[in-house]
């Protein structure tokens, strides 16, 4: 059984100087001190033996003070041992449950850090605090949502929001207050895999085992199409667009020459590696190894940077910026006309609500119409294909990416279908116009008519 004794701690003390008095907590061998509010001179002031303050002014008021502080120590390890709690705890352990007992207030505070410590907001921000840049701004963004959602509901109720008050009901009242500025579920959808993410690592880490999405179900909603046809991928391709617009589609035909690499990543890469652009997707972290075909080489060189491999963050102060401005440019272009001398410019665009985005899912498209397996564009883009696990142990063969790469732009830029040439540039049929359609567009140049042609003259005979 756990014993205690008064011990006035003279380690370390200076002569002349005061030292502070304890309460030495004996268990198992080990011993832990409790530091009493009391400052006594040894010898002079503390009897060792009788254990009890001797020529101080304030002997009594101290006296009295220590013997009530040893009671009230003795008492609750007496409990401890009446609840059998006594033999599993340590001297040290012991020692902060009386600290805890003799401060109310302190056992109080513990007692309120451990309960927001279990509260969702607590660990929504512990996790995102973990999350590299990228994944962190998605649950900013949903942080956002949450504050906006809890304005209105008085003073600290995000704070104090426990998971278990998360119920289903709330997931929908949730999703039905961001409904009025957010139309798509797919974009509601985010918040609430990332909600659903805290909740599996709370109940993970035994914080919790309440769990709304039992009943609250994640389902996505079939978006329109966010590729383009071959077709008309080569009318963006061969469109003669406005000078500022150019390297934005430049950019873009990069990206889908790198078979659909994010933009983020695009900025960020930093060299070739023998003919190759090699890095770790920002999203998925996933490893990619690709061949810079001579398309794509033309536009880096053109485009070359300072402190990248492409010049984009040497103009543009992130990737986010310089997207929303590519994005603004990219639909923008088809045909331009101006009322008048100086007048607004009105556009026509060939494809409105074409962004980064198509780049990637125009290239998975066009490479499966071209019948390339299922596996191969998979390993392109960087996705699982078939078993996640063996997945694992198969180093898919980057020759393969390679070839359906080529393939894809051999057919797009030149109409080639294993080498041989099925649809000619510069016809109708290469951009799925009409003639008169595709002169339109000035993609392909009119016919000269008879009547329009030069007229042949012949020498006469000398």
């Amino acid at each position: 059984m756990a014993n205690t004794r008064l011990f006035l701690d003279v380690r370390g003390a200076k002569n002349g100087k005061p030292c502070v008095l304890k309460i030495a907590i004996a268990h198992k061998k080990k011993t832990a001190l409790i530091s009493l509010d009391v400052k006594l001179l040894p010898d002079k002031e503390w009897d060792p033996v009788k254990e009890r303050v001797i020529n101080h002014p304030e002997k009594l008021t101290l006296n009295s003070y220590i013997s009530k502080v040893r009671s009230q120590i003795d008492s609750f390890i007496l409990q401890l041992t009446n609840e059998c709690r006594i033999n599993s705890l340590t001297a040290s352990e012991i020692k902060a449950l009386c600290d805890e007992e003799l401060h109310p207030e302190k056992k109080e505070a513990k007692q309120k850090e451990e309960d927001r410590s279990k509260t969702f907001l607590f660990r929504f921000k512990q996790y995102a605090e973990r999350m590299k840049p990228g994944s962190k701004r998605t649950f900013d963004h949903t942080l956002n949502r949450l504050e906006a959602f809890s304005a209105d509901k008085g003073t600290n109720y995000l704070q104090n929001l426990r998971f278990e008050d998360m119920t289903p009901d709330w997931m929908q009242d949730f999703d039905s207050f961001m409904a009025r500025t957010a139309p798509s579920k797919n974009t509601r959808n985010i918040h609430f895999r990332n909600i659903r993410t805290v909740f599996n690592k709370a109940i993970e880490d035994e914080i919790t085992t309440a769990y709304p999405f039992r009943r609250f179900k994640i389902k996505r909603e079939v978006t329109a199409k966010r590729d383009l046809t071959v077709e008309e991928l080569r009318r963006l391709i061969f469109f003669e667009c406005e000078e500022c617009a150019v390297k934005y589609r430049d950019y873009f035909m990069l990206m889908f020459y790198l078979m659909g690499i994010n933009n983020v990543d695009l900025c960020n890469l930093k060299e070739l590696t023998k003919g190759r652009v090699e890095f770790h997707r920002t999203k998925t972290h996933h490893f990619f190894s690709m061949k810079v075909e001579p398309e794509a080489m033309e536009l880096i060189q053109k485009y070359k940077g300072k402190n990248w491999l492409i010049d984009i963050l040497d103009h543009w102060d992130s990737d986010v910026f310089f997207r929303k401005k590519m994005n603004k440019h990219l639909q923008k272009i088809g045909p331009v006309t101006r009322s008048g001398l100086g007048g607004k410019k009105e556009y026509d665009p060939l494809f409105p609500k074409l962004t980064t985005y198509y780049a990637r899912h125009t290239w998975a498209s066009i490479a499966s119409d071209l019948d390339i397996p299922i596996e191969t564009i998979a390993a392109a883009l960087g996705h699982e294909y078939g078993n996640p696990i063996t997945a694992i142990y198969i180093h898919y063969d980057t020759k393969k990416v390679d070839a359906a790469n080529r393939k894809v732009i051999d057919w797009v830029l030149y109409g080639k279908r294993d080498g041989k040439v099925v649809v000619h540039p510069n016809t109708p049929e290469f951009f799925g116009l009409t003639k008169k359609e595709a002169e339109a567009l000035n993609l392909i140049k009119p016919e000269l008519k008879k009547m329009d042609a030069p007229k042949k003259t012949t020498r006469k005979a000398s």
